[in-house]
């Protein structure tokens, strides 16, 4: 008998789907295709200050090692500053610094979860919880988000969902990628229900519309405990920097609770790189400018977008990168998205890359530049009027 040598957690499957064979049969043609899903901020030609960045990480500083579970005090500092600077009350004895989102996920599941215990995610979303889950040995539970013109937390679906396994709840403001806020009746729903919330904000910065219902941050709440994640990935546009931090809110005990225990978490990992924790403070002072493109950028794109006069419907959107759009029932999402690639050499993602129930719903990416993401644009207008004509 073959004795098993790796774990089930790591046993996802591992082969591509369609569209990646068929956009990597597209590249070995040569043909020049247009990414309607680019996510890059760093490929997507946006006004990049070098020589600041590069200053700013110049610090003979790194060449000492001197580790902080949490991370360096100066570094907890300028982002506690930046925090309460959109009128946030917080301080650095609330930040836990780690290299990236998908390493605070993981350690507030290790905070709250035992093998087999379970999260609630929204349902649609973007499809790294149900590999952290699986890695770390606890159970997603979905809960809807409905759509009524307007995107909703369906409250009384995430009550039915709450088991006694249940252990955290996560929310995403604005989600991605329906771009919907937090709204504040639903964050006090949710914090009456007594788990914690773990609020994914990295593209809070990015609001597309005014919207007075909606809230700054789970950390308004002060019912129950909220771990709000933020991140240089989105707010400076610097994924290849690795700096994100977890800020606590809620009730002081409990507060004070989950933050002992973090640093003991953190203290395993001391995942974080010095160079970009010298940094920050210095970052925090000059991203500003990249920061506005993107926001002027992706306004800019919802507007062209809107305008467009093609059969094809537009899911509201409140805020962040990406636009959820309707094409008719003609097509699967899947093959939309696969003729879209394969006719007209344009790449946007089918909907159920995300869960989306419903059918014939592709994903495309508002940060693409603005000439691509015209042309683009163009070439799908076109796709769809010659397929409905057809159909």
């Amino acid at each position: 008998m073959t004795k098993r040598l790796f774990s089930h957690r790591s046993g996802v499957n591992r082969g591509p789907n369609r569209l990646t064979v068929a956009l990597e049969q597209e590249r070995q043609k040569k043909r020049d295709i247009i990414d309607l899903t680019l996510s890059n901020p760093t490929l997507a030609r946006l006004p990049f200050d070098a020589q600041a960045l590069l200053d700013a990480l110049s610090n003979r500083d790194l060449l000492v090692y001197r580790p902080d579970p949490l991370g360096l005090r100066s570094a907890r500092e300028a982002v506690a500053s930046h925090i309460s600077e959109s009128g946030l009350s917080t301080s650095a004895d609330r930040i836990v610094l780690t290299a990236s989102t998908s390493d605070a996920y993981a350690y507030l599941i290790k905070l709250f979860c035992d093998p087999g215990d379970e999260l609630l995610v929204p349902k649609p979303s973007y499809p790294l919880f149900e590999h952290l889950a699986r890695l770390e040995a606890v159970r997603l539970k979905p809960y809807p988000l409905r759509y009524d013109g307007l995107w909703h937390i369906a409250i009384d679906e995430v009550e039915a969902a709450l088991t006694r396994r249940t252990k955290a709840i996560v929310v995403v403001s604005p989600n991605n990628p329906t771009g919907s806020f937090l709204k504040r009746d639903e964050l006090d729903a949710l914090s009456k229900l007594g788990l914690p919330l773990i609020s994914d904000e990295v593209f809070s910065s990015y609001p597309l519309i005014n919207d007075r219902t909606r809230v700054r941050s789970a950390l308004e709440s002060d019912q129950t405990l909220v771990f709000a994640l933020f991140g240089l990935s989105k707010l400076a546009a610097l994924p290849q920097l690795k700096l994100a931090w977890i800020c606590i809110g809620g009730p002081e005990t409990l507060a004070e609770e989950a933050r002992e225990r973090l640093e003991l978490i953190a203290d395993t990992f001391l995942s974080v790189g010095t160079a970009i924790q010298l940094a920050v403070p210095q970052i925090l002072k000059i991203y500003q400018p990249v920061s506005d493109a993107i926001r002027r950028r992706t306004k800019r794109n919802l507007d062209a977008l809107s305008d467009l006069d093609w059969p094809v419907s537009l899911f509201h959107l409140e805020g962040g990168w990406y636009a959820s759009l309707k094409l008719p029932n003609i097509e699967s999402d899947e093959q939309w998205a696969l003729d879209f690639l394969n006719k007209d050499q344009v790449c946007v993602y089918p909907g159920y890359f995300f869960d989306y129930e419903r059918s014939s719903v592709i994903v495309i990416s508002l940060l693409v530049a603005e000439p691509i993401f015209d042309e683009g644009l163009r070439r799908l207008a076109a796709r769809v009027g010659a397929t409905v004509k057809k159909g």
